[in-house]
């Protein structure tokens, strides 16, 4: 419960005048910020310039430097169109006096509409499934010291992998790949909030699945990944502390980025939200031995 509640005091940004607001970081050993915290609170930061009657169905988001830990993140917010059914905000978050990330979002009233969605993919439930113990046993070993302190310290976001085995061995296999998230303890009722946090969960494993058909992971302490961008649409109603597939594919990597999709379903099978994200997924590269 202890991480779940930093969690919502981090996604709790302190309102500095209309349309400023700063949010914090966690106290980790991370050297760069999390990427779906800055998505959340940024998410947070547009949602508090719109009537409640709207809420958000899509966002579009670039990564334009990476965040300080250390210091507090500064979010602005441009009022950018009030329309009668849509209303949309910019956002940008500042540090050192400069911009490190950007993103619009777009909110409409709800309407009733055609109504159809993807099925969910036949996959076992998330108590038919090893606990976490299983993939920490098998990353462990290969994660670098930032990440491996991340696993072994109460997190907010509980994780149930389909396909644990990818991270037992380099060995490629499917662009797919499917993971059971969760809060781990129970959330306000207030959807804003349960938005907030499925869009901090959303960043959390999709760019690792773009390294699945090179036997890779994002955990590897040879792999330099960083999210570019990343959009993300709400179709329905969810709770983000019940049980939810993210399921993920990713069509292409080439030049040294990853693109990766994913569908997020309820356990009953109804879509709630989609993800796109590129990101860099390149091999560290080491300076060449000085010649004797």
């Amino acid at each position: 419960m202890r991480a779940v509640a930093e969690l919502l005091d981090i996604l709790d940004l302190e309102t500095l005048e209309q349309n400023l607001f700063r949010g914090r970081s966690p106290k980790d050993r991370w050297q760069r910020v999390y990427g779906g915290q800055v998505i959340g609170q940024a998410l947070v930061a547009a949602t508090r310039t719109v009537p409640p009657e709207r809420r958000p169905h899509s966002l579009h988001a670039y990564f334009l430097l990476g965040g300080d830990p250390k210091v507090p993140i500064v979010y602005e917010v441009d009022r950018i169109r009030d329309g009668r059914s849509f209303t949309t905000r910019r956002v940008v978050a500042i540090q050192h006096g400069r911009p490190i990330f950007s993103m619009s979002a777009s909110y409409h009233v709800e309407e009733p509409g055609f109504d159809h969605q993807a099925p969910m993919p036949a996959v076992p439930m998330p108590e038919d499934l090893p606990g976490e113990g299983l993939l920490k046993a098998s990353m462990m070993p290969r994660m670098p010291e930032p990440v491996r302190a991340y696993f072994e310290r109460e997190r907010p976001i509980e994780l149930r992998p389909v396909e644990p085995e990818r991270y037992g061995e380099r060995k490629p296999g499917s662009s797919r790949f499917h993971v059971w998230i969760r809060a781990t303890s129970r959330l306000p009722d207030d959807p804003a909030i349960h938005q907030a946090v499925l869009a901090y969960a959303s960043d959390m494993t999709l760019l690792d699945t773009s390294l699945s058909p090179h036997g890779r992971t994002v955990f590897e302490s040879e792999i330099q990944p960083a999210s570019l961008d990343h959009a993300l649409w709400f179709h329905r109603p969810f709770r983000a502390d019940e049980w939810l597939l993210y399921a993920q594919d990713s069509p292409s990597a080439s030049g040294g980025c990853g693109f990766a999709r994913g569908l997020i379903f309820t356990r009953d099978g109804t879509l709630v939200a989609s993800v796109a994200q590129e990101g860099m997924i390149r091999e560290k590269r080491t300076a060449p031995t000085p010649e004797a």
